[in-house]
């Protein structure tokens, strides 16, 4: 399954949704990553995917609309007893996120393939 919203890329790899941002998540985006949040929580309902992996290969920023969606994602990807990690994590990103101590939270990958084997372990 591969579908793009306005600011996300999304596709499926078994149990693992990736999703990857094709703009930096800026604030003046807020509603265009609000509807992309909102989608993604939708395809995980259906409770056959429990992993995700958000891949940041396109972007340098996010800003706090975007830190909200990944806490809310997180808190739905830990109802389904799945796992979340990052990629393609630029040091500026890598920066916000330590800022915010959430860089812990999730392991941070340096490829999707990295990844994959971190949510699938």
């Amino acid at each position: 399954m591969a579908t793009a919203t306005a600011i996300f890329d999304i596709e499926r790899k078994g149990r693992t949704l990736i999703v990857t941002p094709l703009t930096d998540l800026r604030e003046m985006n807020y509603l265009e990553i609000e509807a992309g949040a909102q989608n993604v929580l939708h395809l995980l309902q259906n409770r056959t995917i429990t992993n995700v992996i958000l891949d940041f290969h396109k972007t340098d920023y996010y800003g706090s609309t975007a830190l909200g969606f990944f806490i809310r994602l997180w808190k739905r990807v830990c109802q389904c007893g799945g796992r979340m990690a990052f990629c393609g994590v630029s040091a500026h990103e890598r920066e916000i996120l330590k800022i915010t101590n959430l860089d812990d939270l999730w392991p941070l990958c340096t490829s999707r393939a990295e990844a994959l084997q971190a949510v699938e372990r």
